[in-house]
């Protein structure tokens, strides 16, 4: 099974990035094949909305570092997301990622009963991570972009989340996220297990 893991905290050792690497640990444990994808390290510019996707070709037209990642993307089982939440949403590096997925989706998505051009059967894992520590606060963000990429195809997909990390480190005083993080994994291996 393949995994692509994005990192989208500007912060390489942040309390997203741990959680993600606690899941990737698991995973590789049980078999997984694991590409983690520091999005801050990389050169590339958000969606330019000029439809190059739609009307010439079935990928996004730019040349940039996230060309490589969307193709990585596209030939993963499962895709991993991690974000620490600012503002009130993901971090910019992961949205504008977010953003070029729009190339996914076929030039009729509204009329087509298959609207993307990735297989189906893909997973999701969303790891966020918030300094406020009420959960109440911010947790529109995962539903929201879990429609999208069931739109995209992705069938199944779970949430990893830690509230009340802001200073790196924090997170790993959080045992439960620690634990759900393998557990996931755990999770998305034996599912994977099952299919083959």
């Amino acid at each position: 099974m393949k995994i692509v893991c994005l990192l989208g905290s500007p912060r390489p050792k942040g309390n997203s990035s741990t959680l993600a690497r606690r899941f990737c640990n698991q995973a590789r444990e049980l078999g997984g094949r694991i590409q983690i994808i520091h999005l801050n390290k990389l050169t590339y510019r958000g969606c330019q909305a000029c439809m190059a996707c739609k009307a010439k070709l079935d990928k996004c037209i730019l040349k940039d570092d996230l060309e490589k990642v969307l193709e990585s993307v596209r030939g993963a089982d499962v895709l991993v997301m991690a974000s620490p939440i600012y503002y009130g949403e993901v971090a910019s590096q992961m949205k504008a990622f977010i953003d070029r997925t729009y190339s996914f989706l076929n030039a009729d998505y509204v009329t087509n009963p298959n609207p993307s051009r990735l297989q189906p059967g893909k997973k999701l894992v969303f790891i966020l991570t918030q300094g406020q520590p009420d959960d109440r606060q911010f947790d529109d963000v995962f539903p929201r972009y879990d429609s999208f990429f069931k739109w995209y195809g992705y069938e199944e997909s779970y949430l990893i989340r830690a509230c009340g990390v802001m200073d790196i480190g924090d997170v790993e005083t959080h045992r439960e996220a620690l634990l759900l993080a393998a557990e996931t994994a755990d999770k998305v291996m034996a599912h994977s297990c099952n299919e083959y």
